[in-house]
């Protein structure tokens, strides 16, 4: 049986106690996680990296519930994931910012509809949430573009879109996986501004996912892991 976590502190974003994941069942089975425990706090802007196949992306899907531990347990922005479904499960994700390596923006929706349409699924839309939308779209280089389809945008754009998707609601946690592999070097300054201000000005907690070391010194703390297991975590002197 799982030891109980501690009582949940207030600023306490994330709470990983010897979690571990493994893909197939019994002499097929193979462990990517094993005995991970890590905790961040609200507003820490967090790399984690490490080689291919170490299980970065499979643990940033178990904390988007995207997945379920096999072992361990998980309590994130005040909700402890075990056995979290239907309408709870909902709210938890609406919290969350998602940022993945593929865009998958819906080929109809124009830049400015694929944002908005995310801004609308929030319980408590701004009145100004319109304002903001272009604003960001227009910080990220699309101020022109608000009317293109992802077909008319290239990949970076496609990208960008994306991230202004999960960013627009302002969450209280943002899961990205490589956000920054298709952008140059000014349009990746750019999202990481948005992100620090995220996490510095609204405690927005960000747990990326990376192997860009263009990025590393924006970050609070650095996390390797190899092998499915955590070889370190460190502060930055940022």
């Amino acid at each position: 049986m799982n030891a109980p976590l501690t009582p949940h502190p207030s600023k306490r974003a994330l709470e990983i106690d010897g979690v571990g994941y493994a893909f197939g069942e019994g002499e097929a089975a193979k462990q990517v996680l094993f005995d991970i425990g890590l905790k961040l706090d609200r507003g820490e802007f967090a790399i984690m990296t490490g080689p291919s196949g170490s299980g970065k992306t499979t643990l940033l899907s178990l904390v988007g519930a995207l997945r379920r531990p096999q072992s361990g347990r998980l309590r994130v922005i005040g909700r402890d994931l075990q056995g979290l479904e239907g309408p709870p499960l909902e709210a938890y994700r609406r919290q969350l910012g998602f940022i993945f390596q593929l865009h998958n923006l819906f080929p109809a929706l124009t830049a400015f509809q694929s944002v908005k349409m995310a801004a609308d699924l929030q319980p408590e839309a701004s009145e100004n949430m319109d304002d903001r939308i272009r604003a960001l779209l227009n910080t990220l280089g699309l101020g022109e573009r608000l009317d293109y389809r992802p077909h008319q945008l290239s990949g970076g754009q496609r990208q960008r879109v994306a991230i202004a998707r999960a960013l627009v609601h302002r969450p209280a946690l943002v899961l990205a996986d490589e956000p920054t592999a298709a952008l140059d070097m000014a349009n990746t300054r750019i999202v990481l501004e948005l992100l620090a201000d995220l996490a510095h000005h609204h405690e927005t907690t960000i747990l990326m996912v990376t192997q860009d070391a263009r990025v590393f010194e924006s970050a609070d703390r650095l996390i390797h892991l190899v092998d499915g297991r955590i070889d370190s975590d460190t502060r930055t002197a940022r």
